[in-house]
């Protein structure tokens, strides 16, 4: 029972979390690609704006021979983007709940949350790609909503709690 609780409370613990993502973030580029999106130039983020609480990757890959291999490595590297905010939050609440419990917090708990935050990253999206001409460098856009994320988490939870 303590340790459903404990699941419960650090899954709405990252769902708050990543709802006080910034509201609109304003980030200065030191990229400057000329012709580039603006994507391309502001990079990963998390946005709050009218559609949502959004979190934004972008992923790059230089030219290479296949350029279908390399639109896959540009998609990979900016899902890895998304991945990486939701494991520096997932992280950040699990060592906080940690040191509330005082250093009690079973593996289960552990894998439990790992495992649903690999399951949000099944939505999310490959928005949009641009490809430099100057250098044949392929930039991805990957977006999660994280109203989707929150969903999956409900419906992971409920169908865990049938078992």
């Amino acid at each position: 029972m303590k340790i459903a609780a404990l699941k419960m409370a650090v899954l709405g613990g990252v769902i708050a979390l990543l709802s006080a993502c910034s509201s609109q973030t304003s980030i200065d580029s030191d990229l400057d690609i000329s012709g580039a999106p603006d994507w391309v130039n502001i990079g990963t983020q998390t946005v709050d704006d009218d559609s949502g609480r959004l979190l934004h990757g972008v992923g790059m890959s230089n030219a290479i021979a296949d350029e279908s291999l390399q639109k896959s490595v540009a998609d990979n590297r900016a899902r890895a983007e998304v991945a990486r905010i939701l494991a520096t939050s997932v992280d950040a609440m699990q060592a906080d709940y940690t040191a509330a419990s005082n250093g009690e917090v079973s593996a289960n708990v552990e894998r439990e949350i790992k495992a649903k935050t690999k399951l949000a990253l099944n939505g999310v999206k490959i928005m949009g790609r641009w490809k430099n001409t100057d250098n044949g460098d392929i930039y991805s856009f990957a977006e999660l909503d994280l109203s989707d994320l929150e969903a999956a988490i409900k419906r992971a939870t409920a169908l865990a709690a049938q078992q």
